[in-house]
């Protein structure tokens, strides 16, 4: 029910996840299988199960969650467990991207599990079995209490974004402390201003909690001020407020964009002559836009 109403109203859902290589989370009959062929097979049928069941509806799937952090299967199968598991969900259904999702790769760098150059050299050995998998790169940015590190924080996603994979930010989160909200919306910023990062998906604490660490509502479901800070934000992002921008004698202007659509309207005042564009801003796009203004024939060129 929750998926089709998904889809009924254009929301895209990742699947989360097929496998947890964390031992603590597994099933009580799971850890029973001794058996490594056992066991193979069960992950076999899991792997059938639910990727088939949710074929063509999702946009990702988080295939082994945390298998930097553990190693349940790799202990008990085989040190390509994780890659084998990729292959097969790839071969079950294509259509979605297949994440790594891991926590601390770019919130502490003192975490020797995770680090930037681990999780790609994790990615690396997972497509080293089968290079057309459509990887992608789930960071949890899961942050702890105070100012997060983003001069860290870029540089992972940096290194990263290298591979040439979409980032993703799995389970945002700042936990609670002072200037929380502060913090959370620096989080924000810097994962949105990185042209690899392709989506962000908040991982806040229900207000019903014992303990509210990230809570975006309250009780009576009115905005905390953490709340209001994803709220600032996304009003910030989706504005469409015209902005002027007054060239200078050469006839040069120069913006700072956000990765979107734009359209633009040029005027020269002297001539009266103008031109209308639209602008499509990514990670490929040039640096430079010259537009030719002309009585006649205005026109535009990249």
């Amino acid at each position: 029910a929750m998926l089709e109403f998904c889809e009924n109203n254009n929301i895209s859902v990742r699947g989360h996840n097929i496998l947890w290589d964390d031992p603590r989370y597994q099933p009580s009959w799971v850890t029973a299988l001794t058996d490594p062929k056992e066991l193979k097979e069960a992950v076999e049928n899991r792997t059938k199960s639910v990727v088939l069941r949710y074929k063509g509806r999702l946009i990702a799937w988080d295939v082994v969650n945390e298998n930097l952090h553990f190693r349940f299967y790799e202990d008990r199968i085989g040190e390509n467990a994780s890659a084998e598991v990729y292959a097969m969900t790839y071969d079950l259904d294509q259509s979605p991207v297949l994440f790594m999702n891991e926590y601390n790769t770019i919130e502490y760098s003192e975490d020797e599990y995770s680090i930037p150059a681990k999780y790609a050299r994790k990615l690396k050995n997972i497509l080293s079995c089968r290079k057309e998998l459509p990887m992608g790169i789930g960071l949890q940015s899961r942050f702890s209490p105070g100012q997060p590190n983003l001069a860290y924080m870029r540089a992972g996603m940096d290194l990263l974004g290298s591979l040439g994979f979409p980032i993703w930010l799995t389970e945002v989160f700042v936990d609670k402390g002072d200037n929380q909200e502060l913090c959370f919306e620096e989080v924000l910023r810097e994962g949105y201003s990185h042209p690899r990062v392709e989506g962000i998906v908040i991982w806040p604490t229900s207000p019903f909690a014992e303990e509210c660490k990230m809570c975006l509502v309250d009780h009576e479901f009115k905005n905390t001020p953490t709340g209001d800070a994803v709220d600032k934000f996304i009003a910030e992002l989706w504005s469409s407020k015209p902005v002027e921008i007054v060239s200078n004698g050469q006839g040069f202007s120069q913006a700072v964009l956000l990765h979107g659509e734009y359209d633009v309207s040029i005027k020269d005042p002297s001539t009266k002559s103008s031109a209308d564009l639209k602008l499509k801003v990514n990670e490929n796009s040039a640096n430079i836009v010259h537009v030719q203004l002309d009585t006649f024939v205005p026109h535009a060129s990249l």
